[in-house]
């Protein structure tokens, strides 16, 4: 789903790179020392609080 849109693809970023992938965020979870898990669950936090 490109994780952004809720579309059930994972790993398909739709030929637009501003999508959020399963990559993506595994990439950004490494570079925090966390797991995958957790860098959604921060990024949902962060979200929430954006708004």
């Amino acid at each position: 789903m490109c994780l952004s849109c809720g579309c059930g693809e994972p790993d398909d970023d739709h030929g637009n790179p501003a999508n959020i992938t399963r990559q993506d965020l595994r990439l950004a979870a490494e570079a925090a020392h966390i797991s995958p898990e957790q860098a959604a669950d921060n990024i949902h936090s962060a979200a929430e609080t954006a708004v």
